[in-house]
């Protein structure tokens, strides 16, 4: 009777940390999923992509400074260390850029949603360049987010989407796919909180490279408090928030359910481009954003 009382507990238990891995998994993309929220009010205002992105990780920085000091971290980093963070950085740039870019050509939650096809463009990295068997599933995945992307290819007034548009979530897509094999590959013996601060900091150093050479020139400060709100959103909410969430979900639960509610996050996107920017949906619509979701969630299914 104790024994079975016992099993009966540790059961409890398990259930009641798996139910709180899951409802971290489900917090963090929902977190991320809110990066439309902050950046299309501070296009509103007249500010560039590039300098809504500086504002964000200047901000997430600065938070991520104190969690590290929090946990007790040190901020050394070897030679062999900092090329990698360099191009984790580059990459990371390449990414926020296009896909904030792209709000400016497409509603946000088709972008949102276009983008989450990196974990099946990382499975095709995966089998070019390192030679990973590509099967059925991985085929059907493809098959299936392509019939999403015919659906998504006119906008809810019946136009054709963007082509700059989707050319600029493509590359963010693909530019992601890159820094998730590479961290994957390399394997950098630090923390997620120790290795996304580093990579944010030289993505900072890129965005204000392109912005100064190519872009809107610095950035200039912000003038209204408004705008600072909203910059310090998209560095706790979105970045800080939702890796953190990201982080502990992964540890309780593992990888595949984090990745599967992942999903939540083109969905919240979309959410808060329908109910606060008045973005068109459409059965057709509907349709390809569930058609991509699922390529993507029988991807992490099998994994």
């Amino acid at each position: 009777m104790i024994f079975r009382e016992s099993i009966g507990k540790k059961q409890h238990v398990l259930v009641k940390s798996a139910l709180k891995g899951f409802v971290f998994a489900a917090l963090s993309a929902i977190c991320y999923g809110t990066n439309p929220l902050g950046a299309l009010h501070l296009y509103a205002q007249n500010y560039s992509p590039e300098t809504v992105l500086f504002y964000r990780f200047f901000t997430a920085a600065l938070l991520l400074i104190v969690v590290m000091l929090s946990k007790g971290s040190h901020f050394k980093i070897s030679f062999r260390e900092f090329r990698a963070l360099v191009a984790f950085g580059f990459l990371f740039a390449a990414s926020s850029l296009t896909y904030y870019a792209s709000f400016k050509y497409m509603d946000a939650g088709l972008a949102s949603t276009l983008l989450f096809l990196y974990p099946l463009e990382v499975s095709v990295l995966m089998a070019i360049f390192f030679k990973e068997r590509i099967k059925i599933w991985t085929f059907l995945s493809i098959v299936i987010s392509m019939a999403g992307i015919a659906l998504l290819y006119r906008g809810g007034d019946g136009a054709t989407l963007s082509s700059v548009g989707c050319l600029l979530v493509f590359l963010s897509s693909i530019s992601y796919a890159i820094y998730m094999v590479m961290a994957n590959r390399i394997n950098l013996q630090m923390g997620s909180v120790k290795m996304t601060f580093y990579a944010i900091c030289f993505c900072m150093f890129f965005l204000l490279l392109y912005s100064v050479t190519l872009g809107s020139g610095l950035p200039p400060l912000f003038t209204q408090a408004s705008s600072w709100g909203w910059g310090f959103m998209l560095g706790l909410v979105p970045t800080v928030l939702s890796l953190i969430f990201m982080v502990k979900a992964v540890r309780i639960v593992g990888s595949t359910p984090t990745a599967i509610l992942g999903a939540l996050e083109p969905v919240t996107a979309v959410t808060i481009g329908v109910t606060v920017f008045a973005e068109t949906l459409t059965t057709r619509i509907m349709a390809g954003i569930i058609l991509i979701l699922c390529s993507t969630i029988l991807i992490a299914v099998k994994k």
